[in-house]
């Protein structure tokens, strides 16, 4: 099973990034589902809109944190993976792979628009995203 359908209101969203940026945040989009599937606590994710930008959450679940897709503002050479700031999500990531990613403060990592995407990290930090909540539980 692939990604599902986007909403219309997610979709506008995304077309209104510059093409590169929203190629690689459509691939990412792609990894977050794939990621969800892989982990049976995830269950399924509801795909809206925050603050503008496509999010995804665990609403059924409540096994994780949300994840955010935008861009680095007035820079077209980079996406952002955002991630809610009093969580330690992060630190977590800047701690397992310190030189994968380029880090913005407590709230992003940032993935360049051109070249190959770091596919495995990435989707080792979406798991961590995806099931915070219970790792913070010890349901994990």
């Amino acid at each position: 099973m692939s990604e599902p359908p986007l909403p219309r209101e997610v979709s506008r969203a995304f077309e209104a990034f510059p093409p590169l940026v929203r190629r690689r945040l459509l691939d990412v989009r792609k990894l977050i589902f794939a990621t969800a599937k892989a982990h049976d606590d995830v269950g399924p994710l509801t795909e809206t809109l925050k603050w503008g930008e496509p999010s995804y959450l665990t609403e059924k679940s409540g096994s994780g944190s949300t994840i955010r897709l935008g861009r680095v503002k007035d820079s077209e050479t980079h996406a952002a993976v955002l991630f809610n700031c009093k969580t330690t999500l992060i630190e977590a990531f800047r701690e397992r792979f310190p030189d994968a990613f380029e880090y913005r403060q407590n709230r992003a990592l940032l993935l360049p628009v051109a070249g190959t995407l770091a596919k495995q990290p990435l989707a080792v930090c979406l798991s961590l995203a995806l099931t915070y909540h219970l790792d913070r539980r010890g349901r994990r």
